[in-house]
């Protein structure tokens, strides 16, 4: 989410940190990874994926000819929601990252994988920023919820709690799951943009599945570099703005005498909709897989 907050916009850049997308620029083969990801994602995601995503795919018409562009796809966007998307050079400063969401712009990179990437790529590109993230930005509920976290996240850099409140982000708009009359459905972002994680986030044995609990899930490290060991359910996006519109005051003054709850940790309070085994992180994850 955020490069070093003291970091200046690089050459090129605007103050704000957006960039040209230079769409123009991409080769066939961006384009080509662009269509090989998307049609991989289009035969695993139906079942999976929430119906507010999936019809967000439909009224942006993500597929194309390959990569969006930012213009065309934020016109749509705009008349549905007001929101737009940005190009940005990569990561951007927390700072940064609030302003463009407080105000309804989502900034995405602008740059794409490359073929042998296909599956693990450490930095956010354009497939997992627009095809993962604004598909949702079509429903306006979770639009609404978005410019509240933006307007929330400048707070809680005055107030030292955003290492809280990016937790917030991760459980919920990255790997978040949604309970549903038919099973759970994904709708995090860093869960829809991946072919192995849409499969193993619902039908793997390993992660813990836990009720979502405002203070619970800020209190609930996260990995950045692997399958998630605990995906937290949000009964509905309603839901999710609700819990985001409360007065965080009272919380942010509880957290500082509160510990870490570990990650694989199932607390009696918790609703548990699965206990995992955890078998997949007790033999080293994705490195020893």
């Amino acid at each position: 989410m955020s490069a070093d907050r003291n970091a200046s916009p690089p050459p090129g850049a605007a103050a704000d940190w957006t960039i040209s997308q230079g769409w123009e620029n991409y080769t066939a083969e961006d384009h080509g990874v662009w269509l090989t990801l998307y049609e991989r994602q289009s035969k695993v995601l139906p079942g999976r994926a929430c119906d507010q995503f999936l019809k967000g795919l439909d009224a942006l018409d993500l597929h194309g000819d390959g990569i969006p562009d930012f213009e065309r796809m934020s016109e749509k966007l705009r008349a549905l929601t007001g929101w737009s998307v940005v190009a940005v050079p990569g990561l951007v400063p927390d700072d940064v990252f609030f302003e463009h969401l407080a105000n309804r712009r989502f900034p995405a990179g602008n740059f794409i994988r490359k073929p042998d990437q296909l599956d693990y790529l450490e930095e956010p590109d354009v497939f997992h920023d627009v095809f993962g993230h604004v598909p949702m930005l079509t429903d306006p509920t979770f639009a609404d919820f978005m410019q509240a976290y933006g307007e929330g996240g400048r707070r809680a850099m005055g107030l030292g709690q955003l290492h809280n409140l990016a937790r917030l982000y991760w459980y919920t708009v990255e790997f978040g799951l949604m309970r549903s009359a038919e099973g759970l459905r994904i709708y995090g972002a860093g869960i829809v943009s991946s072919k192995s994680e849409t499969v193993f986030a619902l039908d793997d044995a390993s992660p813990n599945r836990l009720g979502f609990d405002l203070e619970r899930v800020m209190r609930t490290p996260y990995r950045i570099d692997d399958f998630q060991q605990v995906y937290f359910v949000i009964e509905s996006i309603e839901s999710l703005l609700e819990a985001a519109m409360k007065d965080f005051g009272g919380l942010y003054a509880r957290l500082p005498s509160l510990k870490d709850i570990p990650i694989e940790g199932v607390l009696p309070t918790d609703g548990v909709f699965h206990h995992g085994d955890q078998h997949y992180a007790h033999r080293g994850g994705r490195k020893a897989a």
